[in-house]
């Protein structure tokens, strides 16, 4: 008898707690309901083009993917490439400044996703086009825009005789009022607070060269045992409400590895960031809120809620790890996010982003034969 009360009660606050945690989600509103409104790819204009080459030499495949450029841009009877490496102390920036004062008409991105978000943040309401090389773990913007990630020929082909259209960034101010440090960068993607920024920062290195984004799946295991943290969060400027979590992300789109679509109502050019709040409190929330994304579930549940906002601002009493775009971003106690509509001309497919991986064929240069033959050179 005795154990059946224990049981009841326990069933009955665990049902509390669940509500609790439900009202909770539901004081917290967003201002108004966004209507998307997708820029659609227009045609690259005909003629020579001057190109950049912004290449991280720290990658595998740095030297083929160069020759390829040289190669395709000799091809079309243009310029050679302007080349020009990132540093640890510049990973992008710079050199993306010094292109755009050589007058290129397209910056070609040749890195991880840490390098796409340093050379967008010097193209930035630029005339020069972002083209897109996958160079690194996650290549989280070329997912979403549907470009081929796993080919780089083809990747190049969309580069430089492809589509182009406009894209949201989005830019973030952190703060720890501990350390006294405060810092601004842009993302492209997703920035998060917490469990996901935990997982990003412990992902083992020599797992990740040999595994690629499963790397992350690891070390997801080990952070999963853990407590919810108490943050404050406010939306377009609205009072702020109190909530414990394991992880907040910021998303400009919504798409991850292995096809995932963890925001799926994410749009990349809406003028809006999508606000994903996550608050699982044992194995079988987390479990809950894997079903819901992975079987693509479009109903409410009390462990996960989604918002859409101009800005979002969080705090916490002690300060939290963050990641923007899949790269460790410090401890903060606080952070301010704000969407920074159509930033960023990007060279696309003919349609629009559709699953993972997505893009359309162009009849144009054999790319792809020529990336095989200098493989096999090196």
């Amino acid at each position: 008898m005795r154990r059946t009360l224990l049981a009841g009660t326990a069933a009955a606050s665990a049902a509390v707690a669940s509500l609790q945690t439900y009202w909770s989600v539901r004081r917290l509103q967003q201002t108004r309901t966004p209507t998307a409104s997708v820029h659609e790819p227009v045609p690259v204009t005909e003629g020579p083009q001057r190109v950049a080459l912004v290449l991280n030499p720290s990658k595998l495949q740095a030297a083929v993917t160069r020759a390829l450029v040289e190669q395709a841009c000799s091809d079309a009877g243009w310029e050679p490439p302007l080349v020009l490496e990132t540093t640890i102390e510049d990973p992008g920036t710079g050199q993306a400044e010094r292109a755009l004062a050589a007058g290129a008409d397209v910056v070609v991105a040749a890195g991880g996703d840490g390098t796409v978000r340093a050379v967008a943040q010097a193209l930035a309401h630029r005339p020069a086009a972002l083209g897109l090389l996958p160079l690194g773990t996650g290549n989280l913007l070329v997912r979403n825009l549907g470009l081929p990630y796993h080919d780089i020929a083809g990747c190049l082909r969309l580069a430089l005789h492809g589509y182009e259209r406009r894209i949201d960034m989005a830019r973030i101010s952190l703060r720890n009022d501990r350390t006294k440090v405060t810092s601004e960068y842009p993302f492209l993607v997703m920035g998060g607070v917490g469990f996901d920024a935990s997982v990003v920062a412990d992902a083992k290195q020599d797992l990740k060269e040999k595994f690629g984004w499963l790397a992350y799946s690891e070390a997801g295991v080990r952070h999963l045992p853990g407590r919810r943290r108490r943050i404050s969060i406010s939306l377009d400027g609205q009072p702020p409400q109190s909530r414990k979590v394991r992880s907040l992300l910021v998303a400009n789109c919504g798409k991850l590895p292995a096809g995932v679509d963890f925001v799926p109502d994410a749009v990349i050019d809406d003028g809006y960031l999508d606000v994903v709040v996550l608050s699982p409190r044992s194995l079988l929330g987390w479990t809950w809120m894997a079903a819901k994304i992975l079987l693509r579930h479009r109903g409410g549940i009390p462990v996960i809620s989604y918002y859409r906002a101009k800005e979002v601002t969080v705090w916490s009493a002690d300060p939290i790890a963050t990641q923007l775009d899949g790269d460790p971003s410090g401890w903060i106690t606080s952070l301010t996010a704000r969407v920074d509509p159509d930033a960023l001309m990007v060279r696309v497919p003919a349609s629009a982003p559709g699953p993972s991986g997505s893009s359309s064929a162009l009849a144009l240069p054999d790319l792809q034969g020529r990336w095989q033959r200098l493989l096999g050179r090196s």
